[in-house]
């Protein structure tokens, strides 16, 4: 399956971007030991960054729609399994992976699994097959398989909801990397690097954003590995964190399990459920608490303006009479959110090496079955997300397809190795330095990311002493924090925010192109306007793309939930909306055009309910719920309903014609001639 090909010009021209890149860290390296300032090198980092993307994009700039679409479908399975590498190693995975599974330990691996499941669901289901069929979207596929436009309308609503979901969160992870390394507002740092993702997409299409990806991937890749190595090293005199990780679990475990008697922490954990408690009262004495609340506060205020009291504290009390809700809705939304997190700092920390294990330290029965959700979840929406089955149209042909699937599991697999050893490093040298040291002399990264607000660091009991408890740590900063946490040189922290931003780019481009693609092609050529020519229809692609974005940028700046969330809704809505399709629509003769429908939009519909019903965004909540499902695996009922929905329509209307099983023969021999 592998086929290593020669080092051509390709190969030379990204050798040497790749000593160019290196040389760049050297010269950046060399700068900090001059003297040269944080804030000047994280300037350099992210603007060189953009020109160097905006220059591939440049250079493969293109007007033909073939190249626009599907790169011309001309990219070696090389290059196309590390394109797809760059794009799947998302802000999800770069940024978000490590921080779950610092948050969340073993529940996390359920998207290692999941992930790495679905790429074999691909390569073994849909990728070859859909190559064979050609075109340029996954509608274009369910159009002529189920016989219509309906299918295709179906897919493009599915397709802009799935994507846009996904983009807004690689958007988010692009603006927390902006808004750090050059110190400006969150909401500015998202449109900054908003003009960044777009200039390849825009320029090239699907042509330059793949040759861009490859470079994406080469840069995250050594972003991501390098700075873990050395904080392997540091820790352990191994600097292969895949190995070197073993050894600091036991120590870890053994710090946990004294933290989770220390009787400072359950102090502190008491503490916080008292204050939950409170906050009950709060909701439950709407909207008279309300008024009592503004009552003591304003009088508080007055007494520190008139007692003399210093600035700082009076400062204090105006601003808490000043973020007082405004009305009895705000009040009820606020305060219920501030009693959920005081219940999740008032439980006992989960250990990282806990194997379903809830709220009270026992087995969960529901931690199971969330996480056996989940990983089917993450499977069948990786082999069902429109942008990854896309790229295998670009390839020459299904032997290519086939190959290239294989080359991105293995650049995918090298990176999935190591999240897990960043979150234990991160986690080791949180709680064996930071918790425990003095509120009065925290380190500076504490500061530069509690401003993003990514972080939160209380004093419940007055002691001047970090506990665990007082600690929460947003797990999308984990990884850009990381090397800042070990104490390495600034230019690691610029390295991995330089790798942050290959993987939300790339994968923020592709999110973006698939829905202007659904629009431009699904819903103007091949619907509203059949006659309009290639020129007007790239323009309609182009326009489609800018607003896309900005929309996603003004959701993004909203800051819905963290990036891991976002990406794991996404593949819930991709899943129940295409899998059943598609995969009956190969391999069963007998599935019609009604049962696709009904399939795809029941999926869709009820996943999308559940999601809406269960999360505090949409102004939902868990106790919405149904068996304890969280809404990130929301697509577990949707994929279910789907397939029972296909089968059963499908059997109660007419079969398929004959056209549709000419075609369906035609792409279920991919090996065959013309392949």
């Amino acid at each position: 399956m592998f086929a290593f090909p020669r080092v051509g010009r390709l190969g030379k021209r990204y050798a040497f971007y790749v000593s160019g890149f290196l040389s760049f860290m050297l010269v950046l390296g060399l700068a900090e030991l001059a003297g040269l300032s944080q804030r000047w090198l994280g300037n350099i980092f992210l603007f060189a960054v953009f020109a160097y993307y905006a220059g591939i994009g440049a250079i493969n700039r293109t007007a033909n729609v073939s190249e626009f679409y599907v790169a011309g479908r001309r990219v070696p399975a090389l290059a196309m399994g590390m394109a797809a590498a760059g794009d799947w190693l998302s802000a999800a995975a770069f940024l978000g992976l490590a921080g779950t599974l610092y948050v969340s330990g073993f529940q996390g691996l359920a998207y290692v699994m999941g992930w790495t499941g679905g790429y074999c669901l691909v390569a073994l289901l849909l990728a070859p097959y859909l190559r064979r069929f050609g075109q340029f979207t996954i509608t274009d596929f369910l159009a002529e398989r189920y016989g219509g436009n309906l299918a295709r309308m179906i897919g493009v609503l599915a397709t802009i909801l799935a994507s846009f979901s996904y983009a807004v969160a690689q958007i988010y992870g692009v603006g927390l990397i902006t808004s750090h390394f050059i110190g400006i507002d969150f909401e500015l740092g998202v449109f900054i690097g908003l003009g960044g993702i777009l200039v390849a997409a825009f320029l090239g299409g699907m042509r330059a954003l793949i040759w861009t990806q490859v470079a994406q991937y080469l840069v995250l890749a050594l972003a991501f590995l390098l700075p873990v190595g050395v904080m392997a090293y540091k820790a352990t005199g191994v600097p292969v964190p895949q190995i070197a990780y073993a050894s600091i679990m036991e120590q870890l475990a053994a710090r946990e399990e004294v933290l989770l008697d220390d009787p400072r922490e359950v102090e502190v954990r008491r503490q916080y459920g008292q204050r939950a408690d409170d906050y009950a009262a709060r909701v439950a004495g709407l909207p008279a608490s309300l008024d009592a609340e503004r009552e003591s506060l304003s009088r508080k205020a007055q007494d520190a303006r008139m007692g003399n009291a210093p600035a700082r504290d009076v400062a204090a009390a105006e601003r808490a009479y000043r973020n007082l809700p405004r009305n009895e809705a705000e009040a009820r939304q606020v305060w219920s959110r501030a009693r959920e997190d005081d219940l999740a700092r008032a439980r006992a920390p989960r250990p990282q090496a806990a194997v379903f294990k809830g709220d009270d330290g026992g087995f969960s029965a529901t931690s199971r079955l969330n996480f056996l959700a989940l990983v089917i979840c993450l499977m069948v929406g990786t082999a069902a997300l429109p942008h990854v089955l896309m790229r295998y149209y670009a390839t020459p042909g299904v032997v290519e397809a086939r190959r290239s699937v294989a080359w991105g599991l293995l650049f995918i697999v090298v990176i999935y190795l190591t999240a897990p050893a960043y979150a234990v490093f991160a986690k080791w040298l949180i709680v064996s330095e930071l918790v425990g040291s003095s509120v009065a002399h925290l380190p500076s990264w504490v500061g530069s990311w509690g401003r993003l607000g990514l972080l939160q660091v209380q004093d419940m009991n007055h002691d001047g002493i970090i506990q665990l408890a007082e600690l929460v740590i947003n797990p999308d900063m984990l990884v850009l924090a990381a090397p800042e946490i070990a104490g390495l040189p600034y230019v690691m922290t610029g390295l991995v925010a330089v790798g942050g931003l290959a993987a939300s780019l790339t994968a923020a481009n592709q999110m973006l192109l698939t829905i202007a693609n659904a629009l431009s092609h699904d819903l103007y050529y091949k619907i509203l306007a059949p006659e309009a020519s290639a020129q007007r229809r790239l323009v309609v692609a182009k326009f489609l793309l800018l607003a896309t974005a900005g929309l996603a940028g003004w959701v993004a700046a909203s800051r819905p939930d963290n990036i891991l969330f976002m990406v794991g809704v996404a593949f819930s809505l991709a899943g129940a909306s295409f899998f059943p399709a598609l995969v009956c629509g190969v391999f069963w003769r007998r599935a019609n055009k009604w049962g696709a429908v009904v399939a795809m939009l029941v999926g869709l519909g009820l996943t999308l309910t559940y999601v809406i019903r269960t999360h505090p965004f949409f102004g939902g909540s868990m106790a919405s719920s149904w068996f304890g499902i969280e809404p990130v695996a929301a697509g577990i009922f949707g994929i279910s309903a789907g397939f029972a929905s296909l089968i059963l329509v499908s059997l109660l209307t007419p079969r398929p014609g004959p056209a549709v099983l000419a075609m369906l023969e035609k792409i279920r021999h991919p090996q065959g001639r013309g392949g």
